[in-house]
């Protein structure tokens, strides 16, 4: 690692953008997935460890690392993978581009903030401690320099577990000469400070002193002497926010002072008790008014990692130190070993002159910029902004530069996720026969965007050609990193996706059953990847005619991300819209009718009424209508979801198409043929030109031409259509 600047031979670490006393935080490139992340580097254990507490230390840091791997909450920082290289323990945590609540306070010059940010943080923050109180995780150490606000709005909890974990790789690091309990001073309950036990009420405490400096622009108890921040903690009451500031409504200061009770049972009995009295604070001007929302901040660089360890009241001055300069290592201070050199200018291609600096950095903010334009879901706009970045980074910097090759797989990305797989396909290409040819046809980063490739071949029905890639992939992926490792299991769920989609659903079913077990094993039952995987296993059953087998598993998993997601987050609603799907194929007409109204109601609360899974929801409704005979109505809902969609999505995406199909069905149902005809003809043009026509949803367009031909009495057009479709279709299986 001291020499290539890697860890583990997969993180290659670009620019140290944090330190603290735990250890570093970089930003680096992570070469398997082609993503940027940020890795942690914590402290070496130091001489007073001997080889057992060593042991001991390195199991705990590995459970710690796990638990806040197991979280999956918008709200929580996501923690990628974690290990140990060279003597150093790191964890590879998601890149996040924002800045913590300790530098929007002092980027607002230490004022308080405005009534509706405040509000809006109060209730994230809230959000994601219930679910993690729910998980039995406890944070510790929450303060402003834990808690991120990103680019987008978005606020995240960051370090779960590893504060505390930090204080036991310390021997000395528990109490100081004085025996005052270490931690931060100004964020620490009472039973932290005497020493007790902390539960989930700790955290509770913590958060009430965030929200009092948020709100007023000081922590409770703001003396400099740390026994006298703790004494305060410990025996004496905050004053009212309200004294600090009047114009906070009253129930919110009322809150906050819950909060900071004293005894654990005198404050609120858990997070999710926040929100009711949270809506009462959240919407209560002192005027009556209602308390808006803010919008979202603009794109910034990251900045998350500044003096994480400690908010700037934590430590007074000494928050102010500064930080060593680039010729400091990673592990240099630590071990004796010179570090990574500090990082330069991008590499360039021989003869290629150095770009300027600024112009490098213009790029990198208009790269960030698409990335949160994809966030928010603006694919076409994402899609733009890459393209023409990647246009800039080549010029500037070559074709095959790491930078211009990052830009044109986040182009191929949001191409397929604005309903344009052709182009996506031509932009993957591009980007794995540079990587094939700069790293090597096996090369972890390779392989991914092979994969990707895989995945959008299906998407334009080329199935054999999906699956002969996958495969390849797949036998790569096991050579290099053995079946169990979860880039073979990402692989091999995706061969079962495939298999599918062949008509190979027994074998689809067995592949996706074993990747659900090993996923299982691996990341727990119901981890997002094992849930995405038993989702493939349903499918199957399905496709075997094992409806109500597939209805079971879709149950199950739309009752666990339910419990670990909440039930309103858009993967929960997928789920149950393929209950819905299982129940209108078994029949049970009326059931799926009401789950799909219910689904409608949920999407709209969380996503809005435009929102493509409102949509979708809405697409079940309206074919439920049809399924119990109530064919004008389900025309009506048809014709609405499609305008909405052509509007929202363009006419020529795949589900504005899917939405065209069922007015035609639904025109066909009421005998009116001819108008059928017309929309089934305009559909199927566009389906060939979006998807080729070769394509099973363009055959099944041509298909439903020919059917509206028979039965206006057409019949030899409508063998024509049947007799190019044959030889489009190829031959079939040989008789048996």
């Amino acid at each position: 690692m001291e020499k290539t600047g890697l860890v583990r031979g997969r993180y290659r670490l670009l620019e140290r953008i944090g330190r603290g006393g735990m250890g570093e935080v970089w930003r680096a490139l992570d070469e398997a997935l082609g993503r940027q992340v940020a890795v942690k580097c914590l402290k070496p254990l130091g001489p007073g460890h001997d080889e057992h507490s060593a042991r001991v230390l390195r199991e705990r840091f590995r459970r710690e690392a796990r638990v806040a791997a197991s979280l999956q909450h918008r709200g929580i920082t996501v923690v990628h993978d974690f290990g140990e290289d060279d003597g150093v323990l790191h964890l590879v945590m998601e890149l996040l581009d924002g800045r913590h609540l300790g530098q929007v306070l002092e980027d607002n010059g230490s004022r308080p903030l405005a009534l509706p940010e405040l509000a809006d943080i109060t209730e994230q923050v809230a959000a994601a401690l219930a679910y993690t109180h729910r998980q039995g995780v406890v944070h510790r150490d929450l303060k402003p320099a834990n808690i991120m606000r990103l680019a987008d709005g978005t606020v995240k909890i960051c370090d779960f577990g590893i504060a505390r974990l930090a204080r036991g790789m310390d021997p000395g690091s528990r109490l100081t000469s004085a025996g005052i309990a270490v931690g931060t001073p100004h964020y620490m309950a009472p039973e932290q400070i005497s020493g007790g036990s902390a539960d989930h009420r700790s955290d509770l405490y913590s958060l009430g002193c965030v929200l009092y400096e948020l709100a007023t622009g000081a922590p409770p108890f703001d003396q400099e002497d740390a026994w006298s921040v703790l004494v305060g903690h410990r025996d004496t009451a905050p004053r009212p926010l309200r004294e600090h500031r009047p114009d906070l409504p009253e129930p919110f200061e009322r809150l906050v002072l819950d909060l900071l009770a004293k005894d654990p049972e005198d404050r609120p009995a858990d997070a999710a008790e926040l929100g009711d009295r949270l809506a009462a604070a959240r919407c209560t001007h002192p005027d009556g008014s209602p308390v808006p929302f803010t919008e979202p901040y603009e794109p910034r660089l990251p900045a998350w990692t500044r003096g994480m360890t400690t908010g700037s009241k934590a430590v007074g001055a000494l928050a102010r130190a500064a930080v060593p300069g680039p010729s400091t290592g990673l592990t240099g201070p630590w071990t004796g070993h010179p570090g990574p050199a500090a990082p330069g200018p991008p590499p360039q291609a021989p003869g290629r002159p150095p770009p300027p600096p600024g112009q490098v950095a213009a790029l990198a903010r208009r790269h960030a910029s698409g990335l949160a334009l994809a966030r928010r879901g603006r694919w076409e706009e994402a899609a733009g902004t890459h393209r023409d970045v990647a246009a800039e980074r080549e010029r500037l910097l070559g074709p095959d530069h790491p930078d211009t090759l990052a830009s044109r797989y986040e182009t191929a990305g949001a191409l397929l996720r604005a309903g344009r797989p052709g182009e996506a396909l031509g932009a993957y290409e591009r980007v794995a026969e540079a990587r094939r040819r700069t790293l090597g046809p096996d090369h972890p980063a390779t392989l991914l965007v092979r994969q990707d490739q895989a995945r959008v071949l299906g998407r334009l029905g080329r199935h054999v050609e999906a699956h002969q890639l996958c495969a390849a992939v797949l036998a790569a992926r096991e050579r290099a990193d053995g079946p169990g490792h979860p880039d073979t299991l990402r692989c091999r769920h995706q061969l079962a996706v495939t298999l599918g989609r062949l008509g190979r659903y027994a074998d689809a079913y067995r592949t996706a059953s074993e990747v659900a077990g090993a996923r299982s094993r691996l990341l727990g039952p119901d981890h997002p990847d094992t849930l995405s995987t038993r989702c493939e296993v349903a499918h199957a059953l399905g496709r075997l005619g094992r409806w109500a087998d597939a209805l079971r598993v879709h149950r199950e998993i739309h009752a666990a991300r339910r419990r670990v997601l909440g039930p309103l987050h858009p993967d929960t609603l997928a789920a149950r819209h393929e209950e819905g799907v299982s129940l209108g194929l078994l029949g049970r007409g009326a059931e799926a009718l009401e789950l799909y109204r219910d689904l409608v109601a949920q999407w709209t609360r969380a996503r809005g009424p435009e929102d493509p899974g409102t949509l979708r929801a809405r697409h079940g409704f309206g074919v439920s209508l049809g399924r119990l005979g109530r064919w004008p109505e389900a025309l009506a809902e048809a014709r609405e979801v499609c305008a909405v969609r052509e509007r929202v999505l363009g006419p020529g995406h795949p589900e504005t198409l899917a939405g065209r199909r069922e007015i035609a069905l639904c025109l066909g149902r009421l005998d009116r043929w001819e108008d059928a005809l017309a929309v089934h003809r305009q559909v199927a043009r566009d389906q060939e030109n979006l998807l080729g026509p070769g394509h099973p949803d363009a055959l099944a367009g041509r298909a439903d031409e020919a059917h509206c031909l028979e039965r206006l009495g057409r019949s030899a057009e409508a063998v024509e259509i049947y007799r190019r479709l044959a030889g489009l279709r190829g031959p079939g299986p040989a008789p048996g």
